[in-house]
């Protein structure tokens, strides 16, 4: 994550997980730029090695220009006051994908709003957000895939995203939030939603915000702004409470990717198993590292050497995705910083990296795997 986010809460302004919501136009420019890469290889794509050149990232937030412009014209937004990360644009985006290696990025939609006046409005939102997502993927089907938003809160407005986005417009998962109005993911509140996307074998990709109860324009510890800390509190909550609730065993064709590398999870795995007792109903200590195991784990944080060898003690490779947190990371951050760290972790091998890059990505989602072989 980027630097103090300058007063302004992520928790007011994102109703989705983890999105960033669009405020710059595309430039006749940028469409030259879009086009050109619709049509011609990543440059940094090559079939062979660790896929460094092929990569695909599962964790690139975006809100469209055409939303915020929605928004806007309804009063819910004022794209002067929208924060420096919610500023996407395709230019800058295919820009930073080539450099960094990225192949493709599945999106998650945000829709960065206090509030909805109510389920119809909400459900207006997600069809302006469809319909510019797939004007996004159908011009530039090799670089952009997207995941369908759903709501914990509203099983009405999450079937009609849902069944729209995976039946009909060709998301290739769902997205949602670690937590939303204190209810963490897993509540036997969701088990309706969850027993729907069980029957698809959806993949869930979750994100988090601020904790529960928290002022979202006050940070906690002063000067310390919550995606530092709180972000991965969040995470490593709704991961134990799908534990608790025993969500992976009841919805076992469901895969759950947690951000930022499971937050804390993998770092508090030896305390989890030692007080799983404690926890109301109790969890059988035994099977806590076999929960850890059917996670997925996103590189987004970044992760150094230290974080990788942690994760590699409560899962295995082929449970690590490749994620660069675009735009709230910013462009140098995830070139000069997270893919060093990467590419040059001695923990993996080239195979295992390679598997991070792309081929477990592809794996999880089969869908992605559509560039020209030449290109890979």
């Amino acid at each position: 994550m980027p630097h103090a986010n300058r007063g302004i809460g992520r928790r007011d302004m994102l109703l989705l997980a983890g999105g960033a919501a669009a405020v710059a136009t595309v430039t006749d420019g940028s469409r030259a730029h879009a086009s050109a890469g619709s049509d011609s290889p990543v440059p940094h794509a090559r079939p062979a090695g660790d896929a460094r050149g092929a990569r695909i990232d599962v964790h690139h937030h975006y809100t469209a220009p055409s939303w915020v412009a929605w928004a806007e014209g309804k009063g819910l937004v004022e794209s002067a006051q929208l924060p420096w990360w919610t500023r996407w644009n395709l230019a800058d985006t295919l820009a930073l994908m080539d450099d960094a290696g990225i192949a493709t990025s599945v999106l998650s939609l945000a829709m960065p709003v206090r509030r909805f006046t109510g389920a119809a409005q909400l459900q207006e939102s997600v069809t302006i957000a469809f319909e510019a997502v797939t004007e996004l993927t159908d011009s530039h089907p090799d670089r952009f895939a997207f995941f369908a938003p759903v709501f914990t809160d509203d099983l009405e407005s999450s079937r009609r995203s849902f069944t729209r986005g995976l039946d009909d417009l060709g998301a290739i998962g769902v997205q949602t939030r670690a937590s939303t109005n204190g209810v963490y993911l897993g509540d036997p509140s969701h088990s309706t939603l969850l027993a729907e996307l069980n029957e698809r074998s959806a993949v869930i990709n979750t994100h988090p915000l601020e904790l529960p109860g928290s002022d979202p324009t006050r940070p906690a510890v002063p000067g310390v702004p919550s995606f530092l800390c709180d972000f991965p509190l969040d995470t490593t909550r709704a991961a134990i409470n799908l534990i608790l609730n025993g969500t992976l065993d009841r919805f076992p064709n469901l895969s759950f990717i947690l951000p930022h590398g499971g937050g804390f999870l993998p770092y508090i795995a030896t305390r989890a198993e030692a007080f799983a007792g404690f926890l109301t109903p109790p969890v059988d200590p035994s099977r806590v590292r076999d929960y850890l195991h059917r996670f997925y784990y996103d590189t987004a944080a970044p992760l150094g050497p230290s974080s990788v060898a942690t994760l590699l003690t409560v899962t295995d490779p082929s449970r690590l995705l490749y994620g660069s947190d675009w735009p709230a990371s910013p462009a140098a951050t995830i070139t000069d910083v997270a893919l060093p760290a990467l590419d040059d972790d001695p923990t993996l091998t080239t195979r295992q990296r390679r598997h991070i890059n792309r081929d477990n990505a592809v794996r999880l989602l089969p869908t992605l795997d559509r560039r020209p072989t030449a290109t890979r």
